[in-house]
């Protein structure tokens, strides 16, 4: 969304084989957070491995370690007049993508680890702004953004992101006046199987959903809280197919923990609000913890670091630091959190 240049909210998923129970049932506590300094606002984030870790964000800064943090190499993409922004990154087997918000809207691509970059995608259009990008496989990928000419602003590559194509609003459901996006966090898509959920916020708080790979689209609403322009969902993720959660609220009044976290059980096609008048607040980034079991969820803002262990039925504050994005290896073992003029590695207590 033009107006937010920080990241907006959090959205939070929660799952289920079994129906969480109310209490915490899983604890987990917070050692420490070791943090190094990076000259940029970092709002994209992507661990590959327990070694590998890329970053990108403002003023066309991006960087990464393959050595689980005790070194980083950073660098910077320079924009035709002014620096881009980064609100995405992704990374492939074979190449790493950044995506910059604004007009004109970029993919960069770089196959030998940033020392050279390609420009594969490029958008002119005055309404241009995108906020997510993901990859299904090395081969396809998706990226969104707030709408132009009456639709969201949909792109999908299938051959490894040397060529991207921006869907027709004839092949998506239209959105509504003042509906749009945030880009908070790189968290506005969720992928599973062959799955997509892009989330929007605004004057309307919806789910677009496609089951083929952005083939086909449905879009379904949401009782997150909504109408005004800071009002919406900030991010989202789903456990499996049929298992998620999206988290948002009202940005401008970050305390305020009513309708912003909600649940699905079918796909998205059905939300039901939970920990409704209770913490946490605003959130900008919401991640299910990999080998969790899909009742352990992670949610970071400006406000602090919140802990579920039951689906999202009840959290807890971990930390009062203020981060925008988070990301864990595939274990779920390492976590990593990205904010202004920093990185943080996550050590987990042994209790």
């Amino acid at each position: 969304m033009k107006m937010l240049m920080l990241c907006l909210a959090s959205v939070v998923f929660i799952t289920c084989t079994h129906r969480p129970r109310s209490e915490n049932s899983i604890n987990r506590i917070i050692s420490s957070i070791d943090t190094f300094p990076v000259p940029s606002s970092v709002r994209a984030l992507q661990v590959v491995d327990e070694r590998t870790i890329w970053f990108a964000g403002s003023n066309g800064v991006y960087g990464y370690t393959e050595n689980g943090g005790r070194s980083w190499q950073i660098d910077s993409i320079p924009g035709d007049s002014i620096a881009p922004h980064f609100r995405s990154v992704a990374v492939t087997a074979d190449a790493v993508f950044m995506l910059c918000i604004g007009s004109p809207a970029i993919v960069y691509k770089s196959g030998d680890k940033g020392n050279t970059w390609r420009t594969v995608y490029r958008e002119n259009h005055p309404d241009a702004f995108y906020n997510s990008m993901k990859f299904w496989n090395d081969q396809e990928g998706i990226a969104m953004g707030d709408p132009t000419d009456g639709c969201l602003s949909i792109l999908i590559t299938n051959d490894g992101g040397e060529t991207w194509r921006k869907l027709p609003c004839s092949q998506l459901p239209a959105t509504a006046e003042g509906e749009a996006a945030f880009a908070a966090s790189n968290s506005n898509i969720a992928l599973s199987g062959s799955h997509a959920w892009v989330v929007t916020g605004g004057a309307k708080a919806r789910i677009f959903h496609t089951p083929d790979k952005g083939q086909t689209w449905a879009v379904y609403e949401t009782p997150i809280a909504q109408g005004g322009k800071m009002t919406g969902i900030f991010s989202t993720d789903f456990y499996d197919e049929n298992n998620g959660i999206i988290f948002g609220g009202n940005w401008e009044a970050q305390q305020e923990n009513a309708r912003n976290k909600a649940i699905t059980q079918d796909g998205g096609r059905t939300w039901k609000l939970v920990a409704d008048g209770s913490e946490p607040g605003y959130r900008s980034c919401v991640k299910y913890i990999p080998g969790g079991n899909g009742r352990e969820l992670i949610a970071v803002g400006t406000p602090g670091i919140s802990y579920s262990g039951n689906g999202g039925q009840s959290w807890k504050e971990l930390s009062a630091e203020s981060f925008y994005a988070i990301d864990f290896s595939k274990d779920g073992k390492i976590a990593w959190v990205a904010g202004n003029n920093k990185i943080g590695k996550i050590t987990w207590s042994s209790n």
